[in-house]
């Protein structure tokens, strides 16, 4: 199984009505799932944009699927028992969102090979390695099926975890209700590194990456850590900042203005010049009329004119 697929196996293009029914779908979707679920969403690194791509979840209720699909880059499809196909328009629905029909009668040999040959013709794919549905909320125990189908596809691992679909629509209840949504990608597990650990190893190292990446997720639904959306933080990483425009400066004071004469006088002095008595032996104008235009008493009279 290892190697490329041949022409026969490989993925049919999409034709228009697909993909314009996917479009609609996805914006329709995304738009109530962020409006109803408060879906928020953060990614380690970047997704592969093609190629085989393994992502293991957790799985908390039925709205997984459509919650993945909604916050990926990529196209992701899931496995959906054979059952759902039966009713024609719902197996057309379901099959324009690339679910792959798998028979629960059947062995788990041939549900393999048919994941294997999905992953080999470039697609990615969903797998929940819990088996079922959560019962509490909280994450079960990871089953080591998938390290096989990673090491025969040949394709890396992308751990994902979902914390608040189960409390939104856990098992018991038989429809959706308002929630908040959080998930959280893990850093992507390459083939160099799928390929040089034993099964029992990778087991061991997606079972951690995920208890992390679940625990991260509960402590910022929590509001323990601060963080933006992610059409804010995109906003603010694209934005470029204004020049600044430097310190602002301090506008002048009231002061009253230095007497002209002074300042001529004295160049580096400014302050503010005092207000001086004239001396007594020197010629002071008065105004005619007032007080001191009368001598004073005891002086002698003024000489004639």
């Amino acid at each position: 199984m290892k190697g490329q697929p041949s022409p026969a196996e490989a993925a049919a293009p999409r034709r228009f009505h697909e993909r314009l029914f996917y479009d609609t779908l996805w914006v329709l979707c995304r738009t109530l799932g962020v409006a109803l679920l408060g879906i928020r969403f953060r990614f380690a690194e970047p997704l592969p944009a093609s190629g085989g791509l393994l992502v293991l979840s957790s799985h908390q209720s039925l709205l997984d699927p459509l919650i993945l699909g909604l916050v990926s880059p990529r196209r992701l499809a899931s496995l959906a028992r054979s059952s759902l196909f039966r009713w024609r328009p719902f197996a057309a629905v379901i099959s324009a969102l690339d679910a792959v029909p798998i028979d629960r009668d059947a062995s788990q040999v041939a549900t393999m090979k048919a994941v294997i040959r999905k992953l080999q013709q470039g697609a990615a794919m969903v797998i929940y390695p819990e088996g079922t549905r959560t019962s509490d909320g909280t994450l079960g125990e990871v089953k080591g099926g998938f390290a096989l189908i990673a090491k025969r596809a040949g394709v890396p691992i992308v751990p994902a975890v979902i914390v608040g679909a189960w409390e939104c629509w856990p098992r018991a209840r038989s429809y959706p209700l308002p929630g908040r949504v959080r998930v959280e990608f893990g850093e992507i597990i390459s083939t160099a590194e799928i390929a040089a650990m034993d099964d029992a190893a990778l087991v061991a190292e997606v079972r951690k990456r995920l208890a992390d990446l679940d625990r991260e997720a509960r402590r910022v639904r929590a509001g323990l850590a601060i963080e933006p959306s992610p059409r804010r933080a995109a906003m603010a990483a694209t934005s470029t900042r204004r020049p600044s425009r430097g310190p602002l400066r301090a506008k002048p004071t009231d002061q009253p203005r230095p007497d002209r004469s002074t300042a001529a006088a004295n160049p580096g002095d400014h302050s503010e010049p005092s207000h001086r008595s004239a001396p007594s032996d020197s010629p002071t104008a008065v105004p005619l009329g007032s007080a001191a235009a009368s001598p004073p008493a005891g002086s002698p009279p003024s000489p004639p004119a």
